[in-house]
């Protein structure tokens, strides 16, 4: 009896695991291919080897670029080397990176692996360079100042928090003020790893000023990529896995209240929003198995853009899509007039003509 009661449960627990196998699969998009879209004109961005992961265009065209970024699980060509930030012009006709040097800085840039960015503008034309980094796997937003002549970045402070504790990208809203997404509840590897598998939705968005620092928005299954409208009156979130983005209404407070829910039929990763039209580029992973657990097989890219998303039907475009023979694991994609820049987690960059 006692057996047959072990095998009985024994075998309950195995189907319940295949159900949720399948179900996982379907929140990664495990089994879905696309069909090749491409702009008539693009080409690889020469200097990128090692990722793109974020990367925010200036209304003057100079780009940011977070490379180099060291995250668990994924695949990373240069695993022994520092992250970087560089630095583009898209006004060039040829436009090539330069590696931005850190100065002034208490920072470890040995351990430096940068990956969401975010600027903010003062009164006075001060750029601010916001930048998650996990040094040793943990979670910090450093500081800096962009000096422009110099072509450098001014280290200023080394944010930490214990609600910041697992960071994925940010937006500013001030120097020192910004919404970030954490992506895990737990910072563990190993708890991380069934938080992922079980579907948890335990992640949640932060904001962070030196004077408050509170939840303001919980309940995601993998909080990702963050932006907020030109306007400033929206914060954009995504939740990868279960394939939304999310329109919250900011505050006077900072507090956020949700609006509405768009679905989309992809694994989406970090938005840019487009400050003259307002519409969202959102780089995405049609099959997120193949990045997450570094498959032999190459992740593929794809890049799509949502028009008028307040509205009761925003329209959806596929801009790029296609296999990884050419761009493996697509993290982001901005414009520049009628110039896309689009990012990797960890390969190259692609630079397109609209």
């Amino acid at each position: 009896m006692a057996k047959s009661l072990l095998f009985t449960f024994l075998g309950l627990g195995l189907t319940l695991l295949k159900d949720h196998q399948s179900t996982y699969e379907a929140r990664l998009n495990a089994h879905r291919e696309v069909e090749p879209v491409q702009p008539p004109k693009c080409k690889l961005v020469k200097g990128i080897e090692s990722g793109s992961e974020d990367l925010e265009i200036l209304p003057n065209g100079l780009v940011f670029i977070s490379a180099g970024l060291k995250y668990p699980g994924v695949k990373s060509f240069e695993p022994d080397k520092p992250g970087k930030i560089l630095l583009m012009d898209l006004n060039e006709d040829d436009p090539t990176v330069l590696e931005l040097k850190i100065t002034e800085s208490k920072l470890n840039l040995s351990l430096f692996n940068p990956h969401g960015i975010s600027t903010f503008t003062d009164e006075d034309n001060t750029m601010y360079l916001l930048v998650v980094n996990h040094p040793n796997m943990k979670s910090t937003v450093e500081l800096f100042k962009f000096q422009p002549e110099e072509k450098s970045l001014l280290h200023l402070k080394t944010i930490r928090h214990k609600l910041l504790h697992s960071v994925n990208d940010i937006v500013a809203v001030g120097p020192e003020h910004f919404y970030a997404t954490n992506d895990h509840y737990f910072v563990d590897s190993y708890l991380r790893s069934w938080e992922l598998y079980l579907g948890l939705a335990w992640s949640n968005v932060v904001y962070y000023s030196p004077n408050e620092v509170l939840v303001v928005a919980e309940g995601f299954d993998f909080a990702n990529g963050i932006n907020i409208s030109p306007d400033g009156k929206y914060v954009y979130i995504a939740e990868i896995l279960a394939h939304k983005i999310h329109v919250y209404e900011k505050h006077a407070n900072w507090t956020l209240t949700l609006l509405k829910s768009l679905a989309v039929n992809t694994v989406i990763d970090n938005i840019s929003v487009d400050p003259v039209t307002g519409d969202l580029w959102v780089g995405c992973h049609p099959n997120a198995m193949k990045i997450l657990y570094n498959s032999d097989s190459s992740p593929g890219s794809e890049v799509i853009q949502i028009q008028n998303i307040l509205t009761e039907e925003p329209k959806v475009t596929q801009v790029y899509a296609e296999d990884g023979t050419v761009l493996q694991g697509s993290s982001v994609a901005a414009v520049y007039k009628g110039k896309m820049l689009i990012g990797t987690v960890y390969q190259k960059a692609l630079y397109c003509e609209l």
